[in-house]
């Protein structure tokens, strides 16, 4: 049995001293029991995926290779801003747009590669 500590009669200096080990052992054994949960969650997922014979969370698949979006349309006003024609239609054409200029207008007429040859255009 322990005895019980004073802590109104305690020192500051021994109370601050107490207070950092017990922040210290409360470290080592949250990360110990952090360790054990994660590999215990870890022989868990294993089995699940091994049930169903699906590759881990953590496996992860190749990447598929995506080719390379250029750019169709271009702000005149700043060069800079470019879209693909693809995702969400930036603020610069939508705004040029209500004001009743056309999206033709703003086609990139010259679409080189880097390498200076023209780019082929699917059908």
């Amino acid at each position: 049995m322990q005895k019980k500590i004073d802590l109104e009669a305690m020192p500051l200096d021994e109370m601050w001293a107490l207070h950092e080990e017990i922040g210290q052992i409360l470290s080592v054994r949250l990360t110990s029991e952090k360790r054990e949960l994660e590999k215990r969650l870890a022989q868990l997922r294993g089995e699940k995926e091994a049930a169903l014979g699906e590759p881990a969370e953590g496996a992860s698949r190749e990447r598929r290779k995506y080719p390379r979006v250029y750019p169709k349309y271009r702000n005149p006003n700043e060069p800079s801003q470019t879209w693909s024609g693809r995702g969400k239609q930036p603020r610069w054409l939508t705004a040029a747009l209500r004001t009743g200029r056309s999206i033709d207008e703003f086609v990139i007429a010259n679409q080189e590669t880097r390498d200076g040859t023209p780019r082929r255009r699917r059908a």
